[in-house]
Order: structure tokens, then sequence, then C-alpha cells
């Protein structure tokens, strides 16, 4: 037996082609399959890793751990990638990466593999998580092989390859674009997608019924929220109420879906400088995300809220770009972490047709004064107070003025220019 590699393997034509070449290097494999929510035969897979000669297959389930321990720690950010992406995906791969290094610790393997490509952002989620968790691990990516590329130029001679090893393939043609699924959404790009002037049709979405047919009346939900993470899902009309990490997510998913609610159709900058077209369906996180954002609302204080939208964006970059496990995400969770620990409250959101609505919310936190905030209440709130408040924040604008009119180009003459 040659040198150990673990290889992430999903049972697709591009995870069974790399088996067997490493196979035919004389390595000997052993396969991943972590399932995090994809809708996928995973004992058909096993069974194909095992028939093509993998010495051995782990097949795991990280749902759970998936929700509470990414999916969850993304929401207290509120992230969203170039203020729209919802990173499912990016989630997905750092987890995945961490349990495939536990397993080549277990197994004495000195090696992992992927089948990222070298233009996308998957190989640096990868290959960053191993480097971070196990420094002297050796990565094997095929698609940046030199070898490997010269053999495989396209999906035709993969097929081919397939067809002379007795790799079995479930049909010759795909579907013209590209798809990656978990428990938190599904994306489409590449292929008839990568025309950003294309509209997609209604047939490419899978995850979310068309809001043009989703139902006409609304579905009004309430989600509780303690330290700033869901703790009960329950829909009013029905009176259904759910709770448990994933099981509050998969319901959430299915509202979702039902309603039209998590599409996404967007170009966005990957880390390696591309610029890609992707279409997203992430139905139970649109939810969440809404609600959350909505507590924060009423618990937050103002300085602590204004100063975490800041950092937000930089939390999501540097999730996009496959720095889950760095130190400046474990400073950037810590606050943020530290930020939920008085979000508590209850959301109650509107779902129709594609649109989600807090409409009402309410917290034992809250930081709302309903008497002080009234125009018809003086709530103790003496509004001739406003008069230095305004002369105090009034002060620099005056002495910028007197700058201006040194330079002859003092308010008068601005506004002249101006009309």
């Amino acid at each position: 037996m040659g040198e150990k590699v673990v290889l992430a393997y999903s049972g697709g034509l591009d995870t069974s082609v790399i088996l067997k070449w490493l196979l035919n290097k004389g390595y000997e494999v052993i396969c991943f399959m972590a399932n995090v929510g994809q809708q996928e035969d995973f004992e058909k897979a096993r069974q194909k890793a095992i028939k093509l000669g993998a010495h051995k297959v782990y097949l795991e389930d990280l749902c759970e751990e998936f929700v509470s321990g990414y999916i969850f720690q993304a929401l207290k950010a509120n992230a969203l990638y170039e203020g729209r992406y919802l990173l499912g995906t990016s989630l997905a791969r750092p987890l995945i990466a961490k349990h495939q290094i536990r397993i080549a610790r277990q197994e004495g393997a000195g090696y992992v593999a992927h089948g990222a490509t070298g233009k996308g952002n998957d190989q640096v989620r990868f290959e960053l998580t191993y480097a971070a968790l196990d420094p002297r691990i050796k990565v094997i990516a095929p698609w940046k092989d030199t070898e490997f590329l010269a053999q495989f130029k396209g999906r035709t001679d993969m097929l081919k390859y397939a067809e002379e090893q007795g790799i079995p393939v479930s049909a010759t043609v795909g579907k013209p674009y590209s798809e990656d699924e978990n428990l938190m959404h599904i994306s489409h790009e590449a292929g008839i997608l990568e025309d950003p002037a294309r509209a997609a049709t209604e047939d490419i979405y899978s995850r979310t019924v068309s809001p043009k047919n989703a139902p006409d009346a609304e579905t009004l939900i309430q989600i509780e929220f303690k330290d700033g993470l869901p703790v009960r899902v329950s829909d009013i009309g029905s009176k259904k109420s759910v709770t448990g990490a994933l099981a509050m997510f998969e319901y959430l998913n299915e509202l979702g879906r039902d309603n039209g609610i998590g599409r996404m159709d967007m170009v966005e900058n990957r880390f390696v400088g591309i610029k890609s077209r992707g279409i997203y369906e992430s139905p139970g996180a649109t939810i969440l995300w809404a609600a959350h954002r909505d507590i924060e609302g009423i618990a937050m204080d103002k300085e602590v809220m204004h100063l975490k939208q800041m950092l937000e964006p930089k939390f999501s970059e540097f999730l996009y770009n496959g720095f889950w496990f760095a130190p400046e995400m474990d400073f950037l969770m810590a606050a943020f972490n530290q930020s939920q620990e008085a979000i508590d409250g209850k959301v109650t959101l509107s779902l129709y047709k594609g649109n989600v609505l807090a409409v009402a919310r309410e917290s034992p936190s809250s930081l709302y004064n309903q008497e002080l905030g009234s125009m018809d209440v003086e709530g103790g709130f003496d509004q001739t107070d406003s008069r230095g408040f305004i002369r105090l924040n009034s002060i620099r604008l005056k002495a910028h003025n007197v700058i201006l009119d040194k330079k002859h180009i003092g308010l008068f003459h601005v506004i002249q220019a101006d009309s």
C-alpha cells in the first residue's frame, strides 16, 4: 500500500475520477463524505467508492453541527457577502475540511485531497482550513496539478476516463450549469448562467416555489430569541411550534420554500479576483436573518450596534475568503458573541410571495421607551435641552466655515456656485 490520502468525496463524476486517478498513482485512498443537508443517495455513493477501490469510506452526518456551530455563528454577525449573499457554501467548507483533518489524523494519513477547481473560492476555503488546523498536512489538489490538467482538459476527457476505468456515471450529459447544495442553500452557477444578461428560467430553481405561485394569503410566524439565537419558531395560524436548532432551521426552510422566499441572483467578486454570476436559494436563512436584525434593533445599544454594523462586512469577507479558523475571526466572533448577551425576545414576521417583513417585536431587554420616543408625551425629555445639544454639535461646523472664508470660498460663495 502507498501513502494514505483522505479525499473529500461526493460521488459525482469529478471526485470519482480523482479517486481512481489517486489509486492509479499508488495512494491508499480513504474517502470522506459529509452530510451537510444535501439531497444525495449517500449509500449509493459509498458503495461506488468501495467498488472503485477506496480503502475505507467515512460518512458522517454534520447537519446539527452545521446549524449550531456555523450557521448560527454567522447569524450573530448578520453575515452577508457584498451585502447580498448569505454564504451557504462558504460556511459548509470549513466544517467539512475540519472533519477531513480529524479523519486524516485518526487514520495516520499524510495527505488530504479535494476536487475544487483552481479558479474558484472552495480551493482556498479547504486549503486555508487544512493549514490552520494541521500545518504539516500535505495537500493534493488535482485541478492545480499539471499532470492532471494535461490529462483532463474538460468533461469529455473525464467521461472517457470513467468509461476506461469502469467508473459508473449516471448520465453523459448533466445540467448545463453547476450546483452546490446543503442545508442552508443551493447555488446555481457556471454553464448557461455565465452570461449575466441571461435571465434564469424557472426550471433552474429547486428550493423555492416561484413567488408568483406562492399562496395569496400571508403566513404569520413568530421567532423567539435568547442571547441572539432562535429558541422557538411558531406558526401563528396553525399553532405549530418547533424547537431545537436543526428542527427549527428545517422548518424555516419549509416556510420559506412555500412562500417563495430566499432567491438571489447576483454577480459577485471571488477571492481569486474573478467576477462570477451566482443564483442562490436560501429560504430559511433569509427569514432568520430578517428576524435577527429586527430583534437587535430593539434590544441592542446604539453605539454597540453601529460598531457591530461596521465589523459585519469584514466578518463576511473573511468567511467568504476562507478564513474561518483565523485569529481575526476569533477576535470578531468573541465581539459578536458578547454583543448578543441580551438579545432576547420575539419577532413576528409576515411571509408573503417572496417577501419577509418584520411586523412586531417585543423584548425583556428592550431599550425602547415608548413615552420617551413619543411625539405626544413628554416622557421626562426636556426639549429645551436640544438647544445646547445642537449648539455643541455645530461648533466644529462653524469653525470649518471660518477656514473656508479665509480661503475666499465661504458658504455664500458655495451656495452661489451651486445655484
